[in-house]
């Protein structure tokens, strides 16, 4: 009963957000450069004012901006995004054709850096004085400062070119025919480089924010007393150091899981990985603006669903937090 008036209250709150962001994307798009109806009639080699009137009318642009809200904001409301201006195919089809594909991505990449982030995180905060820790913490610090579409690249040009380790580029092997466990195998090795590339930057930020939770951790009277009681030095960071340390890791890893879907952009271009990232950056060099702002929808719902997620389980993690916080 408590987690159910918790989801309740999330949901409700979640819904106000979702209704301001709408109305926020929309008024940004209509404030971005650029016709569509222009761009498509110039597209098409037609220059004369008629052809370029019932694009306008066809599309609905020239409607009063209260007009075209509503008509947004409705349509929304039944999960209506319109056409896309230059695919001609409802803006919901492509999306859910893509969004699987991120989903993917984004979920491999955000378990790797978080398992990763917390292993070397504890290991170096066990290893705070000696050469192994120091390295750790270096390799850390050039993850995070390095750019990652240079990552990418990089990735590619070694494990693919030189190596021919990997494939570059694209999501399953065209033409191949795979189903069934070949099928999977071959999608998985596709998803190697992406989701390696994606995973580093963040993997940093959770080693780093391990170590010092853990390290803050260590010196509270709770594990003073298990030194006390002679438990043993693994026992204590395993049971009692990192458990604590954990807390903040999951407030972080919460943020980060939405953040992951705009990280995603610039990895699903550079590798032709067939998501949603790629799909927005298509849409913007397009001007293909329904079909941008039902990606931004779709994207601030997926944000809204981890932080509700990382509420459940922070309050899983320590029943000490009450349900009105």
């Amino acid at each position: 009963m408590l987690y159910a008036r918790l989801i309740a209250s999330r949901l409700f709150k979640a819904v106000v957000v979702l209704f301001l962001i709408i109305i926020f994307n929309f008024f940004l798009i209509q404030m971005a450069p650029g016709d569509p109806a222009a761009i498509l009639a110039g597209e098409a080699g037609a220059t004369d004012a008629e052809f370029l009137r019932q694009l306008t009318e066809r599309f609905g642009l020239d409607q009063p901006l209260h007009v075209q809200l509503w008509r947004y904001v409705s349509g929304v409301a039944t999960l209506d995004f319109g056409f896309s201006y230059r695919q001609q195919v409802p803006v919901l089809d492509l999306i859910l054709e893509r969004l699987p594909a991120t989903l993917l991505l984004t979920g491999t990449a955000f378990v790797l850096s978080l398992v990763l982030g917390i292993v070397a995180g504890s290991l170096a905060a066990a290893r705070v004085k000696k050469p192994s820790g120091s390295v750790i913490m270096a390799l850390a610090l050039v993850f995070y400062a390095t750019p990652l579409f240079w990552v990418a690249l990089m990735a590619v040009v070694l494990f693919s070119v030189y190596l021919e380790w990997l494939p570059a580029y694209g999501m399953y092997t065209v033409g191949a025919g795979h189903v069934g466990l070949a099928m999977a195998l071959d999608v998985g090795k596709h998803l190697i480089l992406p989701a390696t590339t994606l995973a580093l930057f963040f993997m940093a930020i959770y080693t780093r924010m391990t170590r010092a939770s853990m390290l803050e951790a260590a010196q509270q009277d709770f594990v003073k007393t298990a030194r006390a009681k002679g438990l043993s030095p693994r026992v204590i960071q395993r049971r009692h150091v990192l458990r604590n340390a954990l807390l903040p890791i999951i407030t972080l890893a919460g943020l980060q899981a939405g953040q992951m879907v705009g990280g995603a952009i610039l990895t699903e271009t550079v590798f032709a990985w067939p998501g949603i990232g790629r799909l927005m950056y298509e849409a913007l060099q397009q001007r293909d603006y329904n079909l941008l702002l039902g990606i931004f929808f779709f994207s601030a719902a997926l944000v809204i669903v981890f932080n509700i997620v990382t509420d459940l389980v922070y309050r899983l993690a320590d029943p000490r937090i009450k349900e009105g916080s």
